[in-house]
């Protein structure tokens, strides 16, 4: 079913939420920059009393940096390999594998990237790369000109070809052995930190998510939006977000939570439209 546009969100769904979900990259951001708005809507999130709890391919490095500083209460990464937060000002980390089942992936993990970049001229390997723990992330158009589909339906392949789960993001293709993703990642958080199931929870949280690494999140989560540049990604996609919203980016989150903040009696300021950032 193609998705609805934000107007059509129930408001009585939103008042039983307990959380918000989020993807990062180009759902909080916007050409690489963290979105003011989005920050500003993720602060007014927790003041409103929700847990805001983002979920991305970003690497474990960047992880620990963002549950530090930034207004959220846990961060899964490495699309569900890793999830961190702060207890009593300490960083607690876990992770979906052993250090010894990473150290072998890891080196699987490499002779796959040298397979890959020797197979998809252009390609190169993620910036953060050297910040991963579980996964081998193959940029596309983050630091390197834009590839075409035809490149990187390539670098999918070439995952599969040696075993690894992969997923396409709006900047890279990711790829790891082994059985997670930001689901499961998002699960494990949800038990450790907070001794609650998921399962039997998921009705009460909201996914924000942008492109086809989301999809695991997108088709559990009845109360699932996409922002607005999710379209590109929509053929790639077996699930769908249930909404969508007018705005790009961050922008488009910021847009989201102000319509569940309104929608829970607690109206955010409004921020200013961004030119040249709506649908």
């Amino acid at each position: 079913m193609p998705p609805r546009p934000l107007g059509a969100l129930p408001p009585e769904r939103c008042r039983e939420l307990r959380g918000i979900l989020c993807d990062i990259d180009d759902t909080l951001t916007w050409r690489g920059k963290l979105v003011p708005a989005a920050f500003d809507a993720m602060a007014l999130a927790r003041s409103a009393g929700l847990r805001v709890i983002p979920i991305t391919g970003r690497p474990g490095g960047w992880v620990d940096l963002i549950a530090r500083q930034w207004p959220v209460d846990g961060v899964v990464g490495e699309n569900g390999g890793l999830w961190f937060w702060l207890e009593n000002e300490r960083m607690i980390r876990r992770f979906a594998q052993s250090a010894d089942e990473r150290r072998v992936n890891r080196a699987r993990l490499d002779a796959a990237a040298a397979q890959i970049l020797a197979a998809v001229p252009g390609a190169a390997l993620a910036s953060d790369q050297p910040y991963r723990d579980l996964d081998l992330a193959i940029d596309f158009c983050e630091d390197v000109p834009r590839l075409p589909d035809a490149a990187i339906d390539r670098i999918v392949e070439a995952f599969h070809a040696v075993g690894a789960t992969c997923k396409v993001s709006s900047i890279h293709v990711n790829g790891w052995f082994g059985a997670f993703d930001k689901y499961e990642g998002c699960k494990n958080l949800i038990r450790d930190l907070f001794g609650e199931d998921l399962e039997e929870e998921r009705g009460r949280y909201v996914y924000f998510g942008d492109s086809a690494n989301d999809e695991p999140m997108f088709a559990r989560f009845d109360l699932s939006i996409g922002v607005a540049n999710v379209q590109r990604f929509l053929p790639r996609m077996d699930a769908w977000p249930g909404y969508i919203t007018a705005s790009e980016g961050g922008w488009g989150f910021a847009e989201g939570v102000a319509t569940l903040l309104r929608h829970l009696g607690d109206d955010p300021p409004d921020h200013d439209e961004q030119p040249g950032h709506t649908g």
